[in-house]
């Protein structure tokens, strides 16, 4: 038993009924073991991340962590943002809905685990899929520095930065967070660092 989660779920007041059927569906496949990272319950294969169970203020969740990998018949699975790749969530709004779905949720969970012990994985984009926008095409281009640097950041932090800069709508937004993140970059870090 792993104290952290039994706290977690201990001191949880929203979603404390749906947290804790949860849970009671993911322990019936005794081949998980359940875990506590990411401040949340995780459920894993062999130190492979199966399913988390969190929640939000509108909804609760289960994320399963190759959720693009399961074929969804009953198409429940949601893509938190048009960004993540491998992870899809089955959200619930009220303990009736997990009660409704709990054959289809343990379905759902077993197909997890064939995909992991499969040795199957998410075709993730690579960093020559996302376009490098023009304001710093030419900023790479004039400063051999940042250039370096920039390439020898590793391939998710360059990633990490052509998204936020493409994000941006208008060309004087994108050079204002590329002069934003200009020491960062030479600095070796990510976006986020």
């Amino acid at each position: 038993m792993n104290t952290q989660v039994e706290h977690f779920f201990e001191k949880t007041q929203q979603w404390s009924e749906e947290f804790n059927l949860l849970r009671d569906i993911i322990t019936e496949n005794k081949s998980l073991e359940e875990e506590y990272k990411w401040m949340h319950p995780c459920y894993t294969l062999d130190e492979k991340n199966i399913v988390l169970i969190h929640g939000f203020k509108e909804y609760c969740a289960l994320l399963f962590h190759k959720g693009a990998l399961l074929k969804d018949p009953e198409g429940i699975l949601i893509q938190q943002t048009e960004n993540v790749q491998a992870g899809r969530q089955i959200r619930f709004k009220h303990i009736a809905e997990i009660i409704t779905l709990r054959p289809v949720i343990q379905a759902y969970i077993q197909e997890a685990v064939e995909i992991e012990k499969a040795g199957l994985k998410v075709e993730l984009k690579k960093v020559n899929d996302y376009p490098i926008p023009e304001e710093f095409q030419q900023v790479l281009a004039q400063d051999q520095e940042l250039n370096t640097a920039f390439y020898s950041l590793t391939p998710g932090r360059q990633k990490g930065y052509l998204f936020y800069f493409n994000q941006a709508k208008q060309s004087k937004t994108r050079q204002n967070r590329i002069e934003k993140y200009y020491q960062q970059i030479l600095d070796r870090k990510g976006i986020d660092d």
